[in-house]
């Protein structure tokens, strides 16, 4: 990917978070890595739940950061 794309591809994603159609946000995925490190959960579990999210994002009207900015 060539460096304007990359930019492209960042500032879809931010601003696509800033608006809350972001089921994986980076917000969220900081949340559940916190949640690991206070020892709550294991880093499978947020694997596992970050997956489920990911999974659902369709149903719940939602996106995927992956899924923002789609290759034309």
């Amino acid at each position: 990917m060539d460096p304007f794309r990359s930019m492209q591809k960042r500032e879809a994603v931010k601003a696509a978070e800033a608006e809350g159609k972001v089921a994986d946000s980076m917000e969220y995925r900081l949340a559940l890595m916190e949640r690991v490190h206070k020892g709550e959960i294991t880093l499978e579990q947020a694997q596992s739940e970050l997956k489920k999210v990911k999974r659902n994002a369709k149903k719940n009207g939602m996106t995927t950061r992956n899924s923002v900015f789609v290759r034309s």
